[in-house]
């Protein structure tokens, strides 16, 4: 039995009002953007191996990089009102290479106008990106399938968003969940969205086991115990 935590939701198994298992969760999202890196346990994976305006399905480990809309593609440099590499500073390139401070010399991706998705064949709970250039009208979604959990734009994660290209428009920012997401969709309204740097982790146990079988196992040995008593006292 799986806890759905997209909505405060609910479950209660009881049996002869001996036995009973409750549960309610609701969905939290937390971002927190700063100048430092992805924290350690996790895995690191960076788009160097993605060739620069290829846009074909790529997957690197257990994600797989789709450039599901608009001008989407892997960049290098900079192209002038198009899009800019993220800014490296304070450890924020910190196990993903030998990447050194200053704007981003390695493959990144960009969003143009459109989206890039990523998809995961496990369930995460945690997620972290290099966001270079944030901008209000930069948005990331988190979902559970086709499921959307949360979605925050560029203004959420730095308060008066501009598109700065230098040390202080870029931010690692680290988003935390409590509720289980394995499709992420990163997207811009307008020129552009520019990321590099990902970090997750990796979780296999995604489901919550039920109590039933366990409940059902003790009420019968109780049951049991009950009957070898009285046969018991009746000897």
């Amino acid at each position: 039995m799986r806890i759905n935590t997209i909505k405060a939701a609910a479950f209660t198994a009881a049996l002869a009002s001996t036995f009973a298992f409750t549960a309610a969760q609701a969905v939290t999202i937390t971002p927190s953007g700063s100048v430092g890196g992805a924290p350690a346990g996790v895995v690191h994976q960076n788009f160097d191996s993605l060739t620069p305006g290829n846009t074909a399905d790529v997957t690197i480990g257990i994600m797989t990089v789709k450039f599901t809309a608009g001008t989407s593609q892997p960049v290098t440099g900079a192209s002038s009102g198009v899009y800019a590499a993220p800014y490296l500073s304070g450890g924020n390139g910190t196990g993903f290479g030998a990447q050194p401070n200053g704007a981003d010399t390695t493959t990144y991706l960009s969003t143009g106008v459109g989206s890039i998705e990523l998809d995961f064949t496990q369930n995460l709970s945690y997620l972290g990106v290099l966001w270079g250039s944030i901008d209000g009208y930069n948005s990331i979604a988190f979902y559970d399938g086709a499921t959307l959990l949360q979605s925050f734009s560029g203004t959420d994660i730095l308060a008066g968003a501009n598109g700065d290209q230098g040390v202080n428009g870029t931010l690692y920012v680290n988003f935390n969940s409590d509720t289980l997401f394995n499709r992420v969709v990163l997207s811009s309204t307008q020129n552009a969205f520019e990321f590099d740097n990902v970090a997750y982790n990796q979780t296999i146990d995604h489901e919550v086991p039920a109590p039933e079988p366990v409940t059902l196992s003790l009420f019968g040995a109780g049951l049991a115990g009950v009957g070898a008593l009285r046969r018991r006292r009746k000897a």
